[in-house]
């Protein structure tokens, strides 16, 4: 995939990146994509973190983090289809 085309689903909200390295290149987090592009579940759950004061680099550490109500990450709970329970408690953190 082009980079310019992984740049524009960042600027979209598709995805998530942060930068690293010395030359804070961007990078995507490998589990937010699948063989066919963007992880679908991440973009409504990535406005909704934004929705709820979060920076790039805050809701990448929120996917990542384990949570031992899941119980894992929410990122796993993503990738599993389990969109509408971390989209709520994404939701909760806001209030």
């Amino acid at each position: 995939m082009p980079v310019t085309r992984v740049h524009n689903m960042v600027n979209d909200g598709r995805l998530l990146a942060s930068r690293i390295g010395e030359n804070a290149y961007r990078a995507v987090p490998a589990l937010f994509v699948q063989e066919d592009g963007p992880l679908e579940a991440l973009r409504g759950t990535v406005s909704v973190l934004k929705d709820a004061g979060f920076s790039e680099d805050q809701a990448i550490r929120w996917l990542f983090t384990a949570d031992d109500s899941l119980p894992g990450r929410p990122v796993d709970a993503l990738r599993e289809g389990r969109k509408t329970e971390i989209r709520r408690r994404a939701q909760a953190l806001a209030w």
